[in-house]
């Protein structure tokens, strides 16, 4: 644990939280759900925790999570027959494999947001919005420590925030009634987009006696960096595409990587992604050593001539309605969109594998690649993904970038270090009101 710093003894501040997640280890447990291809999970580990197991349904999702995480079990099945109890022999069996930890500090992830989402059918009666009780039924069954729960801040709004109440009364009625809410922006934690998501932490009294949204509140305004510009992001991956999504082309060099771009390249060492881990995890899934690197998934969308022309004529930032009427008819202004490359880019979505004409490079006539995708979701370069482009666009549309799911881990990891601790610990009070956790 980092030594304690402050002008009154047991006071948690910002530069005790900072110097303990700088030197965290992955000495606390997490078993995944709902893992998508592993943007949460990469963000959990970051903030000291070893994953222990994982689960995801959709088969093309599975083939990412393996090739990027291949020391993690993965149950690729439904989250509802996982641990099925009232089966004793294929309960200890999933147990034994992917839950096999004596303690488990944490029990994370992101149940189906389609019911909740504003670009989705906001259907009160969608099924899966009833997902996040596969959380509850397994929390009874693993007794974590913590949950975490990731969704679309929509879910806290719908039906008058019918769902949010649902949620918080399901987490208070098995005992996890200390708990702490907050509609995180990932723009504000070095992530090069803006992408507004909630977190819901829980955990039981008896686990942590300090109150778990202040603690919430401090580490996320500890952990606030500097926005990220599109081009601080991408501007070091090259012009040229691949003509399909199996090929690499060769690993761009770049004299002077931005900050950013440090975390991501396989050449550089970032304060997050070493140089060491990105070429290790390269290597592991390429079987390429540093010097034999490429650059996978930097492959888009084909443009017909037509719609060339029509990109030809946005303006970085632009949208649709900037064009000539008799260029577009302005009935769907949003249809066609430039990235400024000199702010954070507006949200990547699942619909990304339909069309990609809101996501254009801010300086190339052409949408943006996969790779680039990746990028502003801060999957670092030696994440690599299979399956066809139709599925990687959505798949990354569907993820929590890294980055972003490192921070309320990281509350988790603060929370578990102040439970630990053999000193009375106390939050330092905020002074910024950056954050709403109610929405």
């Amino acid at each position: 644990m980092a030594k304690l710093d402050g002008s009154h003894d047991g006071m948690v501040t910002q530069k005790w939280i900072k110097e303990l997640l700088t030197t965290a280890t992955s000495n606390y447990t997490a078993l995944s759900l709902f893992s998508g291809i592993g943007g949460l999970c990469a963000g959990v580990k970051k903030a000291g925790f070893r994953v222990v197991g994982a689960v995801e349904y959709d088969k093309y999702a599975a083939v990412n999570y393996r090739l990027n995480f291949p020391e993690i079990p993965l149950y690729d099945g439904s989250v509802a027959g996982f641990l099925p109890a009232e089966t004793p022999e294929v309960f200890e069996q999933h147990r034994q494999t992917y839950a096999n930890t004596e303690t488990l500090d944490l029990l994370f992830g992101g149940p189906p947001c389609q019911g909740y989402s504003q670009i989705g059918p906001r259907d009160v009666a969608d099924p899966r919005n009833e997902m996040y009780l596969e959380m509850i039924r397994l929390a009874t069954l693993l007794h974590p420590k913590f949950i975490l729960i990731e969704n679309v801040p929509n879910m806290l709004l719908m039906k008058k925030g019918m769902f949010k109440e649902r949620i918080l009364n399901s987490l208070k009625s098995i005992g996890y009634s200390n708990i702490g809410l907050k509609v995180l922006n990932a723009v504000d934690f070095g992530v090069p987009q803006a992408r507004r998501r909630v977190f819901i932490l829980a955990t039981k009294p008896e686990t942590l006696s300090q109150n778990l949204q202040e603690i919430f509140d401090a580490t996320a305004e500890a952990l606030v960096e500097a926005p990220v510009s599109v081009d601080d992001a991408i501007s070091d991956l090259p012009e040229e595409v691949t003509t399909n999504n199996t090929d690499p082309i060769l690993y761009p060099k770049c004299s002077a990587p931005t900050y950013f771009q440090r975390e991501m390249r396989l050449d550089t060492d970032g304060d997050i992604f070493t140089k060491e881990e990105k070429a290790a995890t390269y290597k592991k899934i390429t079987g390429k050593a540093v010097n034999g690197q490429s650059l996978y998934n930097h492959h888009t969308k084909e443009i017909q001539a037509r719609r060339l022309a029509l990109i030809k004529l946005l303006k970085p930032g632009k949208k649709a309605d900037s064009l000539p009427k008799d260029v577009w008819d302005n009935a769907r202004p949003e249809k066609w969109r430039r990235f400024d490359g000199a702010l954070p880019a507006h949200t990547l979505l699942a619909q990304m594998h339909r069309d990609l004409s809101e996501w254009i490079h801010p300086k190339h006539d052409r949408f943006i690649t996969v790779r680039e995708a990746m990028r502003l979701q801060t999957f670092p370069d030696s994440f690599v993904l299979q399956t066809s482009e139709w599925q990687q666009l959505k798949q990354i549309g569907n993820a929590v970038p890294p980055m972003l799911g490192r921070i309320p881990a990281s509350v988790i990891h603060v929370a578990l270090a102040m439970a630990a601790s053999a000193k009375p610990m106390r939050i330092q009070k905020s002074q910024m009101s950056l954050f709403d956790a109610t929405i």
